[in-house]
């Protein structure tokens, strides 16, 4: 039988995402991955390059019946799940009052939303099954705010993130599920337009990320088999405080 896990990523024909999928794929797990359009999704299946092991299912995660689309999936064509990686998210900072109805429902819907139905999902199988790990990439901005960075609306729902995913994490314990945060600074991704010159100032390292520094932080939370409760940031110290 084979020992490969099954791994379920949202938001994962690029950045971040992709980044995860590829390297849960490099090292023998399959992957059931999410986006919003199917083309995005075969090109990433391309460019991954092991078709086997890649399943992409599109629709827009904020929608309960895509998350039971993902999952069914993943059951049907690798037979069971053992990770889900709630990584699809938006950023929109601006200033509190600059914020429209369109940038609150946006936010709302695929950050929040797009974390609670994969999520009930899962705990369900998982807990079933009695094993499991639930991983929510947020933001450390939301654990640390910055008065460079105006992002009252994504801090209120990534801050609602992390304490959520201590409260699951109790709740599901019992159960053998582990549930942890990534919250990471300001990583180069398209999520900030490949646009991150400058940006190294927001960290007190000087530098930016690398998607891999939050490949490693997900790599470690599941294998990790004692911890549960965990927002890990990973910023180069931005969560330490001002330091300047």
């Amino acid at each position: 039988m084979s020992t490969a896990r099954t791994i379920v990523i949202t938001g994962a024909s690029s950045g971040l995402g992709f980044a995860l999928a590829k390297a849960f794929i490099e090292r023998g797990d399959n992957v059931v991955g999410n986006a919003r359009t199917q083309a995005r999704l075969d090109q990433a299946a391309i460019e991954l390059g092991n078709p086997a092991a890649f399943v992409g299912v599109a629709g827009d995660i904020a929608d309960a019946s895509t998350a039971q689309r993902l999952f069914d999936t993943a059951l049907q064509v690798f037979g069971r799940i053992d990770i889900l990686v709630n990584n699809a998210g938006i950023f929109i900072p601006k200033p509190f009052t600059d914020y429209t109805e369109q940038d609150i429902d946006a936010l709302f819907a695929t950050n929040l939303k797009g974390f609670i139905y994969p999520s009930q999902a899962a705990a369900k199988i998982m807990s079933a099954q009695g094993h499991g790990h639930i991983v929510a990439i947020t933001a450390s901005v939301a654990m640390q705010p910055n008065v460079r960075v105006p992002a009252a609306l994504p801090i209120l729902v990534k801050g609602g993130l992390n304490q959520a995913v201590r409260g699951l994490a109790l709740e599901l314990a019992g159960s053998g599920v582990q549930v942890n945060a990534v919250a990471p600074g300001i990583i180069e991704t398209p999520l900030h337009n490949n646009d991150v010159a400058g940006l190294g100032v927001l960290s007190p390292s000087g530098r930016t990320g690398k998607p891999q520094d939050i490949v490693d932080a997900v790599l470690y939370l599941t294998d990790a088999r004692f911890v549960s409760g965990v927002v890990l940031p990973v910023d180069g110290g931005s969560t330490a405080g001002t330091w300047h």
